[in-house]
C-alpha cells in the first residue's frame, strides 16, 4: 500500500502525533477489516469512531429496522431514517462522516452457518449486541477462527467491557452462559433500561480497544472485566481467568 495522501495526513493529524503512533499505524488501519455485529447503542459508537479513526473496511451487520425508541441512544441514525435497515443507515451516516471509509452493510441473522461469511477478512471483531444466544455465535467465530473479540454491556446507568483473545485468554462462554439473567429480563419486563450516554461511553471504550489493537499500541483490557457505574462514576475490574470446562474454548 502507498503511503497516506495529504488530505489524510491532514484528517488525521491529531492522532498521527501521537507517540508510537505515526504514519505506520495508520496505514494499518487503512488496511484493516473489522467486523461490528449490531448497530444499536453500541454500535453507533463504535461505528463513528473507528470510521473517524481511518478504519479502511467496517462490516456492519444488523437485520433490524431503526424505530422512533431507539433515537435516545443510537446515534447512527436520524428521524428520517425510522424504518430503514439499520446496516444501510449506518452505510449512510458514515458516508457523510468519512467518505474514505466503506462500510458494507449486512442485513442478516447472524448464525452459526452464516458468521464466518458475513465476518469474512476482519481481523477483530466487535459484539455490539443485546442478547447472550447471538453474542455466544459471535463468539463461537472468535475461538474458531483466533479472532480478538472486544466484548461490551449496558443496562441502566452501567457497563461491562472485556478484550477476549482465546485461545490465549478466556473466551466469553468462560463466564457467560446461554441462559442468562440478562435475557430473561428482558423477556419477561421487556426492553432493558439504558442511557443513551452510557452506551456510547461503553462503545468508545470498544473502538478504542480495536484501534489499540489494529496498531499495536498500549494494552488491552486482557484477561479482567471492566465494570463503569455511570451513577457513581466508579470503575471497578475483575479478573477472568480460563474455563478449563468450558464447552467452547476448554480442553
Amino acid at each position: 500500500m502507498s503511503g497516506l495522501s495529504d488530505r489524510e495526513r491532514e484528517r488525521y493529524t491529531r492522532q498521527l502525533v501521537l507517540p508510537a503512533w505515526g504514519e505506520e499505524s495508520q496505514l494499518r488501519l487503512k488496511a484493516a477489516t473489522v467486523f461490528v455485529a449490531g448497530a444499536g447503542g453500541l454500535g453507533s459508537a463504535v461505528v463513528l469512531y473507528l470510521a473517524a479513526a481511518g478504519v479502511g473496511c467496517i462490516r456492519v451487520c444488523d437485520r433490524d429496522t431503526v424505530e422512533l425508541s431507539n433515537l435516545n441512544r443510537q446515534i447512527l441514525h436520524a428521524e428520517r431514517g425510522t424504518g430503514m435497515r439499520k446496516a444501510l443507515s449506518a452505510q449512510k451516516a458514515v458516508a457523510r462522516l468519512n467518505s474514505e471509509v466503506r462500510v458494507v452493510p449486512l442485513v442478516a441473522e447472524m448464525t452459526v452457518q452464516n458468521v464466518g461469511e458475513l465476518a469474512a477478512g476482519a481481523g477483530i471483531l466487535l459484539d455490539c449486541l443485546d442478547n447472550v444466544s447471538s453474542r455466544l455465535v459471535l463468539n463461537g467465530l472468535s475461538v474458531s477462527a483466533h479472532l480478538p473479540l472486544v466484548h461490551a454491556g449496558v443496562r441502566g446507568l452501567g457497563g461491562q467491557l472485556s478484550f477476549l483473545r482465546p485461545p490465549a485468554t478466556a473466551c466469553l462462554a468462560c463466564f457467560m452462559q446461554e441462559a442468562s439473567v440478562e435475557d430473561q429480563a428482558a423477556s419477561q419486563s421487556g426492553p432493558p433500561p439504558i442511557l443513551g450516554a452510557v452506551a456510547g461511553a461503553m462503545g468508545c471504550l470498544q473502538a478504542l480497544e480495536a484501534l489499540k489493537y489494529l496498531t499495536g499500541i498500549g494494552e488491552r483490557s486482557e484477561n479482567r472485566i471492566i465494570f463503569l457505574d455511570g451513577e457513581t462514576m466508579k470503575v471497578d475490574e475483575v479478573e477472568i481467568a480460563k474455563n478449563p470446562d468450558c464447552p467452547v474454548c476448554g480442553r
